[in-house]
């Protein structure tokens, strides 16, 4: 799961979900739900030419063991590989390792790794740097918000080099997806402090792209690995520029300074319907794998009382959202889980607009207009608070507006604060210095979401930093974790929903549509339940198309 910090929470990097450590198996979202473009004629793969997209945010530190933010995760994505991935299907596939073997208990995985993978340096890969992956994760002194699943394991062992094996104590159910999770190179960081090492802003990896540049605030290049295991990229070089404004981005796509971009909805919808941008890009509509959302801090006293917080979701009109702000391309979100899984409860309680009955909430939880002045309040208190949400993301800047106008309406007093992504985790999220954020969180391939919401992960840099604290759901969690049988899982989930649709930690706002586009000379993409980037490294450009030279 990856705190997402562009359009709609949805720039996740889809050629290395397992980061997320958030790991399920969805169905219902079959090659019907994406919009594809009219096909190309078939043309030679060739070598060469350039791909350059954007961010709203610079990337922080791409060792993965240390970064959660998007931009980070996205350029990790090129430069690292796991043992294992998902396919166009969301079905798990070997990545570093060929095989694998699980023990008829369901408690020892054997990994059989590929022979004759190097790293960046020239360095071999062995089962000695998976070991050293696991060992690095759960070290105390690693200050990283992944550690939980590999807690779970009781031992882990390199037999031979090319051999891995990890071994439970217990049933863990999203174990064989964790091991996706980027591997790093033992010899440039065994010893080290890991919080100091030069891989932060240098990484080494086995991935299929190496980093060669990277100017802060501006860009990062990178460049195709001739002696990637799984064949050279086609694309000579990658260009992630920092673009901190969506419009602006819009622009550069437009001048061809952009190959690639995450569309808001006005632009896919109004400004892209022209015969002069079609014959330029295509453009791709899929159901996004992450929601977006209004999370309250609960260590604040202000929304403490549930109440409160079902009070403020019913007092906001989701469906206004979708329409004014997604223009319809979206669907209003009932919890952390995206509709068509199958262990999405389409029967949680719901929270559609109605301020007269959030008015009587509020009421009955003591706020009331005892001045005269239009906004409620309780023991001389005004209820007023701010919420902050980061920079360079329209939707999410619009939504809050919206929200701000309907809180009004009920006597909330709202101030919306929009702040540089960096700044934002750093100072509001990371250290929990808010009294409520719009953000949104990517959407995994398993139900397990005990990194968010179990009350043990409320430290610094961890991902329940609203505070969430409730035992059932504790139980809950650490029950589905354990659990193989699906059926035993899906009640064991449902009722988590519930509990956070009774509770309201979060008013769950909306799931948005993925709207890429790509520049026309690129081919080789194939739309797939699981997006369109999980192939990157089969793209290419025809040698006569080619607009920069190798």
């Amino acid at each position: 799961m990856m705190i997402t910090g562009n359009k709609g929470g949805m720039m996740v990097f889809w050629s290395k979900f397992a980061a997320c450590l958030m790991l399920l198996l969805l169905v219902g979202c079959d090659r019907q739900d994406v919009a594809l473009p009219v096909e190309e004629k078939e043309t030679t793969p060739a070598f060469g030419d350039t791909f350059i997209e954007a961010s709203i945010g610079d990337a922080s530190n791409l060792l993965p063991v240390l970064s959660s933010d998007s931009a980070s995760s996205q350029i990790s994505g090129y430069v690292y590989n796991g043992l294992l991935k998902y396919d166009k299907d969301i079905n798990l596939i070997g990545e570093l390792a060929e095989s694998w073997e699980i023990s008829e208990d369901n408690l020892t995985i054997t990994f059989h790794l590929r022979k004759g993978v190097k790293w960046h340096d020239g360095a071999p890969f062995t089962s000695a740097d998976a070991l050293f992956t696991y060992q690095l994760y759960v070290d105390p002194k690693t200050p990283t918000a992944y550690a939980e699943a590999y807690r779970q394991v009781a031992k882990a062992e390199a037999p031979d080099p090319y051999t891995f094996r990890v071994t439970y104590d217990k049933p863990y159910a999203p174990a064989l997806g964790s091991w996706g999770v980027s591997m790093h190179p033992k010899h440039l960081l065994e010893g080290q402090d890991i919080t100091k090492s030069p891989l932060a802003r240098k990484p080494i990896g086995t991935g299929p792209f190496k980093l060669v540049e990277w100017k802060s605030g501006e860009k990062i290049v990178l460049e195709s690995n001739p002696d990637y295991f799984d064949g050279e990229p086609y694309l000579k070089r990658v260009v992630y520029r920092i673009i901190p404004d969506q419009s602006t981005q819009f622009l550069e796509l437009q001048s061809g300074g952009l190959d690639y971009m995450g569309l808001t909805p006005i632009q896919y919808e109004t400004q892209t319907d022209t015969p002069a941008f079609n014959r330029r890009f295509n453009k791709y509509k899929y159901l996004a794998f992450g929601y977006t959302y209004l999370g309250y801090n609960l260590s604040r006293p202000l929304f403490q009382d549930k109440r409160v917080r079902q009070a403020l979701s019913l007092a906001i009109d989701k469906q206004e959202l979708i329409d004014g702000v997604l223009l319809g391309l979206g669907q209003v979100a009932t919890g952390p889980y995206k509709p068509g899984a199958w262990y999405y409860n389409t029967e949680v309680k719901r929270y559609p607009y109605n301020p007269e009955q959030a008015k009587a909430l509020l009421a009955e939880a003591g706020w009331a207009d005892n001045d005269g002045d239009g906004v409620l309040d309780k023991d001389g208190r005004s209820f007023s608070f701010t919420i902050v949400t980061n920079q360079g993301n329209d939707l999410r800047v619009k939504s809050g507006e919206i929200i701000q106008r309907r809180f009004k309406e009920i006597g909330v007093d709202i101030k919306l604060r929009v702040v540089e992504w960096s700044s934002f985790l750093k100072e509001f999220i990371n250290p929990g210095n808010f009294d409520a954020t719009i953000l949104g969180w990517s959407i995994g391939f398993d139900p397990d979401q005990y990194n968010i919401w179990h009350s043990s992960k409320t430290g610094p840099r961890e991902l329940n930093f609203i505070r969430y604290n409730n035992a059932e759901v504790d139980e809950l969690l650490e029950k589905g974790r354990r659990t193989f049988d699906q059926a035993e899982r899906k009640k064991l989930y449902g009722r988590f929903q519930e509990i956070l649709a009774e509770e309201q930690p979060y008013t769950f706002l909306y799931i948005g549509e993925a709207l890429p586009v790509v520049a026309k000379r690129f081919r080789g993409i194939e739309a797939a339940p699981i997006g369109i980037r999980y192939n990157f490294e089969k793209w290419y450009v025809p040698e006569k198309e080619q607009k920069y030279k190798r």
